[in-house]
This record gives C-alpha cells, sequence and structure tokens, in this order.
C-alpha cells in the first residue's frame, strides 16, 4: 500500500488552507494546516511532512522566519505561495532556502505542478540519467541526444544543462549558476550567463522564441520547466 505525501499548508486565511487542502487531497496527497509560521514550526518538528505551501505575510511568525528556521534544521521541500511578487521578496526567500516561489492568484494545475517536481527531487538517489520528452541527458557520459540525435554541447552548456535539469522545476537563481558553473569567477556577468544560455537554447528547444525546456525566471534565473518520463 502506497502511502500518500503529507502537505502542510501554512496561510493565516482560514479560506486558503481550506481551498488548498481540498484540492491536494483530491490529488491523492494527505494535508496538515498552521495558521501562522510559529504554528507551522511546531507541527513541521512534530509530523516531518513531506512538502510545505507556505504564505509570507502571516502574524506571529511570517513565511521568512518559517522558512529560515526549517532550513536551519530540515530539508524538507518548501514552497512559497504569496501574492508579493517582486524581486526582493522573491530573492530573499530562495536565499533562505526556499525550493520554490509561485505567485498568487496561481492555477491548481500549475501548484500540482510544482508539488510532484519537489517531490520527486527527494524521492530517492539521483538518476545518471535524466529523460525528458524527446531529450535524454547522460550525466555520467557528459551525452545529450534528442530522439537518434546527439547534441553537441561545451562544457560550459553542458554544465548549465545539467545544473538546470537536476533542478527540474525550481528556480535556478543567478548566484547559483555563476557559483556551480563559473565557480564564482569574478568576471562572470549574467550576460556571460545569457550569451552561453542563448546558445544552449539553439541547440536544444525545437523553437527558441517558444522554449518547452528552459524558461526565464523574471528577477531570479532560470527554471527547466519539463516534467521526467
Amino acid at each position: 500500500m502506497t502511502i500518500a505525501p503529507v502537505i502542510l499548508i501554512v496561510d493565516d486565511d482560514p479560506g486558503i488552507r481550506e481551498s488548498l487542502s481540498q484540492e491536494l487531497k483530491a490529488a491523492g496527497y494527505s494535508t496538515l494546516t498552521a495558521a501562522d509560521g510559529k504554528e507551522g514550526i511546531e507541527v513541521v518538528v512534530h509530523t516531518r511532512p513531506d512538502l510545505i505551501l507556505t504564505d509570507l505575510a502571516m502574524p506571529v511568525a511570517d513565511g521568512f522566519a518559517l522558512v529560515s528556521a526549517i532550513r536551519a534544521t530540515h530539508d524538507t521541500p518548501i514552497i512559497v505561495l504569496s501574492v508579493r511578487g517582486g524581486e526582493s521578496d522573491k530573492i530573499r526567500a530562495l536565499d533562505l532556502g526556499a525550493d520554490d516561489y509561485v505567485t498568487k492568484p496561481f492555477s491548481v494545475a500549475e501548484l500540482l505542478a510544482r508539488v510532484r517536481s519537489q517531490l520527486r527531487r527527494t524521492s530517492g538517489p539521483t538518476a545518471t540519467v535524466l529523460r525528458f520528452p524527446d531529450l535524454t541527458i547522460d550525466l555520467e557520459r557528459r551525452r545529450v541526444t534528442q530522439g537518434p540525435r546527439e547534441i553537441r554541447l561545451t562544457p560550459t552548456e553542458f554544465s548549465l544543462l545539467e545544473l538546470l535539469a537536476t533542478n527540474a522545476g525550481k528556480p535556478v537563481i543567478i548566484d547559483e549558476i555563476v557559483a556551480k558553473v563559473w565557480k564564482n569567477a569574478p568576471a562572470t556577468t549574467t550576460d556571460t550567463i545569457r550569451v552561453h544560455m542563448s546558445s544552449l537554447r539553439r541547440k536544444i528547444e525545437p523553437d527558441p522564441a517558444q522554449p518547452q525546456y528552459i524558461v526565464n525566471e523574471p528577477w531570479i534565473g532560470y527554471r527547466f520547466v519539463a516534467e521526467p518520463v
């Protein structure tokens, strides 16, 4: 018998807690709820949910405090759900340790896709071969194929693709890209990343103008949006 993943919903609006809980249960998940960050932290300590959905603006302890406290002791995936769509709030939440950030209002389908993505990332050992619709990435052999065709990537392009694809569904911020692909080389700029990303997209995207693998995440960085198969 498969045990349903447990998702904790932290929001000071009881209507939002109830509606999210109903949608998640309909999708096959179990849910817990908390009315503020302090209560949310207590629930995590006692129950260890599989994933956390949290608002930012809440009384007693806000979402930033909750993310910071959870990250100090737990690696539970955290998705922020907030009406605050500004650059500074997104970057602050991600820097504190949130795994994703969804701006309200959002569709249930989008939220469920983000939830599935985060749960997949924590459900088992890291694969050495990543498979997406019409795209296969062999991390060990550093080989990328689309159907029968092999795509030739430069070492930097492969490192970019590896970073994004192994974090599929999660926004990868510019600072992380600089740190992991360019090893914090001082001359690395956003233009440097943009040039290499454009080259990578031309090679793997059927239509770079309408990407199906890598999309821009405004003010943040990039996101690999294709779901594994």
